[in-house]
Order: structure tokens, then C-alpha cells, then sequence
């Protein structure tokens, strides 16, 4: 059931409207703008490999059906990340924006004399966002209860989620890359290690810190530091400072490093996903609790909350709506698949991608009588599966711009030229002028929106190409952008 149903008068005017605009999508405009056509060309992408949509963000209501674009409108396109908004805008549908994650701990035990005579259980709910300072924090309200020792286990209940086979490295072979970490029912710190590279020249050493400390990792505390060719360090001798390091994290207890730091490359944070994610969250909660100076008399393992036990307390994440500008404004994906997995968590198994993709199929089937239902996988987009239609995706932001969820849903997106995956945007036309996300794979980009127009327009753009040089033709979509800045204000 939706959370936010339009009243009967708007659903009506948007029914009309959208089936005004799939007729007008049919007979669009078949032509491209000359700016894009060129930067197609240039990058040597077939006009074929693209397909875009531009069209007012409420026909219904300004009367303006008539798309001011429609090329191919209705292929079936991989979208790559920005099949994140069909994640964030039926999460925030079937969920609400202020759903929150809670994440129970219970203490099998009594307590006395700062000792828990039992185990302590952390019940993963799919959290996506339970990083260090949050863990820190569930972990001081343990102490809180007056818990010091634990006599017995750290029990990690991670039974919410149904078991999956998939490896970090399955996608494109890059296990230690972040995005590539996998969902977790108990999800910490997205499975990462932070490492934090500061020179002392004094000392002719680079200093190593890691975040979290993880329990029984050997972790290397310094490298020597490496200068330029003249002996004197310069910036642009930095080079790649990551190479320079020759990292070694072929054994997860071990990370050491063969080579050097470049004095000149200051400061540094290197985030890696960790060798062996299904062990990281054992290490680095029994890590942490060490440095806490909490003492543990078993270990940190997997299990399950024993049936009928009462939480102590419950660890809330923060809204859905905020949620959700983590996961649009930087692209993160596994806490876009943390969200599409939490779309099926009330289902018996686990929640699944298989049981989320019948969630939001049968979301949009009721929303837009399942009119190019969207082809989901894992719904962050990472995925060389998942296919959506411009129209379709058009039609859906169409809906979410007079909807109720309408302004967390534009909030989160990065902004043109000022934040998130499109601060760097070099398009002088449209920055500040566009809401959008963009998505980027290896043979696909792709970018899709709200643009303003200076007459006080909104259009919806949808522009996505998929082909082997797809990378190399973003400049052709950032001119799609500025075009429809510039043709909307006539």
C-alpha cells in the first residue's frame, strides 16, 4: 500500500497527462540538438547508442505535454547508477520518509558488578549507514547498561537478510574497491578500512592510522618517505602515491607496505574494502570493544537472537529522507542495496533481491500500470542487467515531482556544479540549474532529473548511452542538460 496516495482529482490530471505524454513521446521530436549530435560524434558513439527524453516535469498541470525531445525514447537502456532513483523513490513510496532502521542488542544475561554473565547479541535490521562513530556509540550504551566484561560471546545476528553466494569481486574482478562491498543484514562501516597517510619529514617517515582498528590485523605504522628527483619534494612528483606505496593485502591479518610515501603529497585517506568481508564485522566490533576497554571472555561471532528475549535498547539510524542523499548525492552503492533489500525485510526467508524485485514490480505496476516496467537486479545500478526505458523513467520522475515525496526525492540529488557525483561538472549553462543523477559504468553513462529553466520551467531529462565509449561521450549529455536549460526559456 502507498504511504502518500494522491488525492482522486490530481490522480485523475496526472492519468490524463500521462497518457498524453506517452502519445507525444511517440511523435517527439526526432532530431538531436547539433551540439549533441557533435559531441557524439566526436567521441565516436552511433547516435543509435543513445536515447533521451526532455519534458515538462508536470504536463498535467502547465498543459505542456508535448516533449521538447524524444529520441529513442522508449529503448530498453542500462542506466547504471541512475537506477538509483527507482530505488530511493519506491523506497521513500512503499516505505515513507521517515522510516527508520533500528538495530536491537540484547544482553542474554545478568548483569552484576560490570560483568554480563551471558552473551551479548547486535541484531543486524539492515542499517546502511551504521559507520564507526555510530558503532562507537551502540557500543558505549552497552557500557552504559553497566557492562564492562562479557563472560560469554559477541553474538551478530545476521539472519534478516537471506544468505547470498555473491563475491566483492564478481562484478569487474576489483574486490578492494568500496563500491563493490556487498549488503549485510549487519552492514559496518560499509566493510571498509580507512587508512590515513600524514608525512613527518622530521622523522623522514609517513605515520599510518586505521579505521576501525580490527582485532588481530597486523597493521604496518609507518613507511619512509620517498622525495623528488632533485632531492626536494614537489607537488608534481606526488604521482601515484598509492603505487609508490607497493600496498601488499594479499593476507587479511597482514597490511604492509614494500615501497614509499611521497613527501609531497601532504595528507592522504585511502578507504579500501576489506580482504575478508565476512569476517570484518567480527574483527572490528571485538577491535573496537578493546579499545573501549571492554574485556571479552568468548569471542565475536556469528548467531541469533534467542527467540522471545526482550532488546535492552535499539540503535535507530537516521530517516529514509536522509538516507537517501547519502545514497543519490555520492552514488553509494551498497546502501542503495542495503535500501532495496529493506523493500522485501518483512518478508519469511529474509529479505532477498529476488523478494525486493517483486516489491518494486509490483509498486510500479500499480503506479504505472506496469507501462515499461524497469528490468531490477540489485537496484544500485551496479549491475550489467538492469535496463529502464527513458519514457519510463521520465514518466516516473514526472509522478514524484506531484507526489508527496517530492521534495526529499529532489533534495538528495546532486546539484549541477555544486555537490555530490556532479560538484566538478564543468557545464557553465546549467550550474545550479539541475537536479540530476548520473550513473557511470563501463560502457554505459547516463543522467537523469530536474532542470530549471530561467523563465521559471522545470523539465524532466532523461539522457543515457550505452556503448564501449560511452565514458568518453558525458560531455554529449552535459550539452543535453544545457540545451534544455536554454530551450526551456523559450
Amino acid at each position: 500500500m502507498l504511504l502518500n496516495p494522491l488525492p482522486t482529482r490530481f490522480r485523475t490530471r496526472l492519468a490524463a497527462g500521462l497518457l498524453a505524454l506517452l502519445a507525444s513521446l511517440a511523435a517527439g521530436a526526432q532530431t538531436l540538438p547539433p551540439e549533441v549530435d557533435a559531441l557524439l560524434a566526436r567521441a565516436k558513439v552511433p547516435r543509435e547508442a543513445f536515447a533521451a527524453v526532455v519534458v515538462d516535469a508536470a504536463p498535467a498541470l502547465s498543459g505542456k505535454a508535448a516533449p521538447l525531445l524524444s529520441w529513442r525514447a522508449g529503448s530498453a537502456m542500462n542506466p547504471a547508477s541512475v537506477m538509483k532513483l527507482v530505488t530511493t523513490y519506491a523506497g521513500l513510496e512503499l516505505l515513507g520518509p521517515a522510516y527508520a532502521w533500528s538495530t536491537p542488542v540484547y544482553a542474554d544475561g545478568p548483569i552484576a558488578n560490570g560483568v554480563l554473565a551471558g552473551n551479548l547479541i547486535i541484531q543486524g535490521r539492515g542499517d546502511p549507514k551504521l559507520v564507526m562513530e555510530r558503532l562507537w556509540l551502540l557500543l558505549r550504551r552497552v557500557q552504559g547498561l553497566g557492562i564492562k566484561a562479557i563472560s560469554g560471546d559477541i553474538l551478530l545476528d545476521r539472519s534478516a537478510f537471506a544468505a547470498s553466494t555473491q563475491n566483492p569481486g564478481d562484478f569487474d574482478g576489483e574486490a578492494l574497491r568500496p563500491y563493490n562491498v556487498q549488503p549485510d543484514a549487519l552492514l559496518l562501516n560499509y566493510k571498509s578500512v580507512v587508512m590515513t597517510f600524514a608525512p613527518n619529514p622530521g622523522s623522514g617517515s609517513a605515520s599510518i592510522s586505521y579505521d576501525p582498528p580490527l582485532a588481530g590485523v597486523r597493521m604496518q605504522a609507518s613507511v619512509p618517505l620517498s622525495t623528488g628527483s632533485n632531492g626536494h619534494a614537489t607537488l608534481a612528483e606526488c604521482g601515484d602515491y598509492r603505487a609508490q606505496l607497493q600496498p601488499d593485502f594479499a593476507d587479511p591479518l597482514r597490511m604492509a607496505f614494500a615501497g614509499s610515501y611521497p613527501a609531497a603529497c601532504g595528507e592522504k585517506v585511502w578507504a579500501i574494502a576489506y580482504p575478508d568481508p565476512a569476517g570484518y564485522a567480527q574483527r572490528a566490533i571485538a577491535g573496537l570493544w578493546q579499545e573501549m576497554g571492554g574485556t571479552l571472555g568468548g569471542r565475536v561471532k556469528d548467531g541469533v537472537a534467542p527467540p522471545g528475549l526482550a532488546p535492552a535498547f535499539e540503535m535507530e539510524s537516521a530517516s529514509l529522507a536522509e538516507i537517501i542523499r547519502d545514497i543519490n548525492k555520492f552514488s553509494n552503492n551498497v546502501m542503495a542495496q542495503q535500501l532495496f533489500l529493506t523493500l522485501s525485510l518483512q518478508r519469511p526467508g529474509g529479505a532477498s533481491n529476488e523478494a525486493s524485485r517483486e516489491a518494486v514490480r509490483g509498486w510500479w505496476q500499480a503506479r504505472f500500470a506496469g507501462q515499461d516496467m524497469p528490468v531490477l537486479d540489485n537496484g544500485s545500478g551496479l549491475s550489467r542487467l538492469e535496463r529502464v526505458t527513458p519514457q519510463g523513467l521520465a514518466r516516473m520522475l514526472q509522478t514524484a515531482y506531484v507526489s508527496g515525496a517530492m521534495p526529499e526525492l529532489m533534495a538528495s540529488l546532486p546539484i549541477s556544479g555544486v555537490d555530490g557525483t556532479l560538484k566538478r561538472s564543468k557545464s557553465q549553462v546549467s550550474q545550479g540549474w539541475a537536479h540530476l543523477k548520473s550513473g557511470t559504468l563501463r560502457d554505459s553513462t547516463a543522467l537523469a532529473g530536474y532542470v530549471d529553466t530561467a523563465s521559471g520551467r522545470r523539465l524532466v531529462v532523461v539522457g543515457i548511452i550505452n556503448h564501449a565509449n560511452a565514458p568518453a561521450a558525458r560531455p554529449a549529455l552535459e550539452a543535453l542538460v544545457d540545451w534544455a536549460v536554454k530551450e526551456g526559456s523559450r
